[in-house]
């Protein structure tokens, strides 16, 4: 198939590209940013990239240029829109209407400039931040960034939904694994690295820790079996559903038989609960038939930190 992909610089983007590849689609990915403005892991992460991953800069979704981009091809069958407004998306003052403006930047007329040139199935990567996701129906978005990504989902929903699309949300938990961006994870590795004891300060928070690689395997197999006829489908896949103090274990157990470190932790009395206590996604993937490796797949993040 013809994919056309955002957000490839991404994390997760790069290993669902990877993946797709793999799989023997053909993947133009539309990059928001010149080459230069690309670096550190952004930059580690495209020069990985297969050759076979057709790239194009300066090319930000629904801009002059992502239509010219659309126009160029004679046939396209899937969008995966990935990419979406994450600058400061921690921060309590994180601007979801800013966001949901630059998510969704012309998508009316995007959609109606694939729809002549064959694509009618989009692919939308969603978060168990949004309202409605977590575990729950009933649950609230997680935070400002969260909120923003349940409007673009809802907003493509409707519109997607009206032209009689096929609309796929792919819902991911909390990935980790090659080629992260610093945060819990690589605070971990720092501390052990240089045999100091790493805290845990929220240990008693249920989450849903993924390998990239099983997600990515999902992600593939999701787009390959979206429907062609109109109509609304999600997949929301799990991998381990335990508290974070339990899944640092786990992650220490692994690391430590793998790299001969102490992997010391202290999980600490747990104070802040301004989360929800639980956060999970509840469709558990089965690795075998997705061929995937739980092994290699900690074989190779202790390769990645020991690099």
């Amino acid at each position: 198939m013809n994919i056309l992909f955002t957000g490839a610089s991404s994390f997760s983007g790069y290993w669902f590209v990877q993946e797709l590849l793999h799989a023997g689609h053909n993947v133009t990915a539309a990059l928001s940013l010149p080459p230069t403005a690309y670096n550190g892991l952004r930059e580690q992460r495209l020069t990985a990239l297969p050759t076979t991953c057709v790239k194009k800069f300066n090319t930000p979704f629904g801009s002059p240029a992502f239509m010219q981009l659309i126009k160029q091809q004679p046939h396209w069958d899937i969008l995966c829109h990935h990419a979406a407004c994450v600058r400061n998306y921690k921060s309590p003052s994180f601007n979801a209407v800013a966001a949901l403006k630059e998510n969704t930047r012309n998508a009316t007329a995007v959609l109606k400039q694939l729809k002549q040139r064959g694509c009618q199935r989009i692919v939308l990567t969603g978060s168990f931040f949004e309202s409605g996701e977590g575990g729950t129906r009933q649950s609230a978005a997680l935070s400002p960034y969260g909120l923003s990504k349940s409007l673009t989902t809802a907003y493509f929903r409707y519109y997607a939904l009206q032209e009689k699309w096929s609309l796929g949300h792919f819902v991911i938990p909390n990935p980790f694994g090659p080629m992260e961006e610093p945060r819990f994870i690589a605070y971990l590795m720092r501390n052990w690295k240089d045999a100091a004891i790493a805290n845990v300060n929220t240990p008693n928070y249920l989450r849903d820790n993924i390998h990239i690689s099983l997600l990515a395997k999902a992600y593939a197999q999701f787009v390959n079996t979206l429907p062609v006829n109109a109509g609304f489908s999600r997949l929301r896949p799990s991998g381990y559903v335990e508290t974070q103090g339990e899944f640092t274990r786990r992650f220490a157990r692994e690391m430590r038989k793998r790299l001969s470190l102490p992997c010391q932790l202290k999980l600490a009395k747990q104070t802040d609960f301004n989360e929800p206590m639980k956060r999970i996604n509840n469709q558990p993937l089965d690795s075998k038939a997705l061929a995937w490796s739980e092994k290699k797949a900690w074989d190779d993040i202790a390769q990645f930190y020991r690099e």
